[in-house]
């Protein structure tokens, strides 16, 4: 049995199996749990093969899988001590691991408005349970209670390891001098679950945003009277060479006429589900699967004009 910590979360445990190569110890393949917290996780394996004996070791996923583990597990963790120290099954463990899964969520700009207030209030367990004691007697109604506070918390953090798209979006996004663009997009993944309509509002800011920020760097000032998306895209595409116009390949023909239809899609979309216009008695709900949709389009979308801005500076 070995032990290994990272950064930020508890100690995490890995068996090390050998199988005898006579009993199919080669073609054995099983999956290992590991316990962390109160969450059970699939580490994935490799197969050394020496001699007669095989051997199975367990390891951990790397780059954006492992980011959104991480995350994972920081969240469940800290809501694992909480939920410990209130009921009174609080340990030596818990006093240990407390300061640094705390501080990993805390460091996270990603959830940084997801936080609770009095995570951030309370920097030891015995500030917590000054909090926690008074304010609910009973044991059901203070798990309740933080069950609730980090809801939106724990969605956010499944949903991220989940759509690996979103940390791409998210780090091109971090390049750019535009922290309107970086909110609307961070508003829009964070309501993508629970306020589907708000989050088909925030999608379609975030490509507004972006096409105001290009036009602004591009040093074109006529664009603040063009609040029509469809207008500030087709202006961003023509500066950026990407109107069916500019291109005689029908491949790219198709190809920028599909984003065209996406950007008018995306208006049609926000026009008929999202919180943006009053709605009469029949009017059609929006349920996370259009969120999702809408959301996902706009951060490609957004991707995209960036990638195309860079890529013009660039030459």
């Amino acid at each position: 049995m070995s032990s290994l910590k990272r950064s930020g979360g508890r100690a995490a445990r890995f068996a090390l199996a050998l199988i005898p190569e006579h009993l199919g110890g080669s073609m054995s393949l099983a999956m290992c749990s590991s316990q962390q917290g109160a969450r059970s996780f699939m580490a994935p394996m490799c197969l050394v093969t020496h001699d007669d004996w095989t051997a199975i070791t367990v390891g951990t996923p790397n780059g954006e899988g492992a980011e959104a583990m991480a995350l994972i597990d920081d969240v469940d963790g800290l809501q694992s001590i909480y939920i410990n120290r209130a009921t009174g099954n609080g340990n030596d463990d818990d006093e240990r691991d407390y300061p640094l899964y705390r501080q990993s969520v805390l460091d996270d700009p990603r959830v940084t408005s997801l936080v609770p207030g009095w995570v951030r209030r309370h920097r030891n367990l015995d500030q917590f349970w000054g909090f926690i004691q008074p304010k609910f007697p009973k044991y059901a109604e203070r798990r309740k209670f933080i069950w609730d506070e980090f809801r939106l918390l724990v969605d956010f953090a499944e949903s991220a390891g989940g759509h690996p798209s979103d940390i791409v979006v998210s780090e091109a996004l971090d390049r750019i001098d535009a922290e309107h663009v970086r909110i609307a997009w961070t508003k829009a993944l964070e309501r993508r679950s629970t306020d589907p309509e708000g989050a088909i509002t925030m999608a379609r800011t975030l490509l507004e945003s972006v096409c105001k920020h290009i036009l602004d760097e591009a040093g074109a000032s006529d664009h603040e009277t063009t609040p029509d998306l469809n207008r500030l895209y087709k202006q961003t595409a023509t500066l950026l060479n990407l109107t069916k116009a500019q291109h005689e390949e029908v491949v790219f023909k198709q190809i920028l006429g599909g984003c065209t239809a996406v950007i008018e899609g995306l208006g049609a979309l926000r026009n008929r589900l999202s919180d943006a216009h009053g709605k009469g008695k029949g009017g059609v709900k929006a349920a996370p699967r259009h969120a999702e949709l809408a959301v996902n389009l706009a951060g490609s979308t957004a991707l995209f004009l960036l990638a195309t801005w860079e890529a013009k500076n660039g030459d």
